[in-house]
This record gives C-alpha cells, sequence and structure tokens, in this order.
C-alpha cells in the first residue's frame, strides 16, 4: 500500500446528548447522539408527537383580561 492511497480522517471525541456515552465522530460532523440513541430518538422523532414551544409552569388562561394582572392586598397590621 502506497502513501498516496492513504485517507486522513480527523475525528473529535463527542458525549452523546441522550445517554452520555463517549464516541467519536468526524470533525466538523454535526451528530450530537451515539449510533444506537441515533436510532432511538429517530424512532421517537417518528412517533408523530407535536412539539410545543416551552412554557413557564402554571395557569396562563387570562379570562379575557388584557394587561399583566395585578393583585394588591393591603389591610391594617396583623399578628406576626
Amino acid at each position: 500500500m502506497d502513501s498516496e492511497d492513504l485517507k486522513i480522517v480527523q475525528l473529535e471525541l463527542k458525549y452523546c446528548e441522550r445517554c452520555g456515552g463517549l464516541w467519536v465522530r468526524p470533525l466538523g460532523c454535526g451528530e450530537i447522539y451515539c449510533a444506537p440513541c441515533a436510532i432511538e430518538m429517530a424512532d421517537v422523532a417518528s412517533s408523530g408527537r407535536r412539539r410545543s414551544s416551552p412554557r413557564l409552569p402554571g395557569n396562563h388562561k387570562r379570562d379575557g383580561i388584557p394587561g399583566p394582572r395585578v393583585v394588591i392586598i393591603s389591610g391594617e397590621g396583623g399578628n406576626a
């Protein structure tokens, strides 16, 4: 085998963003999952589950009232 027939492939060490396992991938590749997890995630993505925007927990219904909801509680002193 001549040195002209050799091809240099640069690899980088990457951790899987699903299982945390270490693996190598071609330099500059955008893959974020190891091979077994990539198969699992492809199955999950094709399940038809719709993604939604992330939201903070709580009741987001506004009852038709525009603007921010403000509650002011005041009163005379109390027992503390």
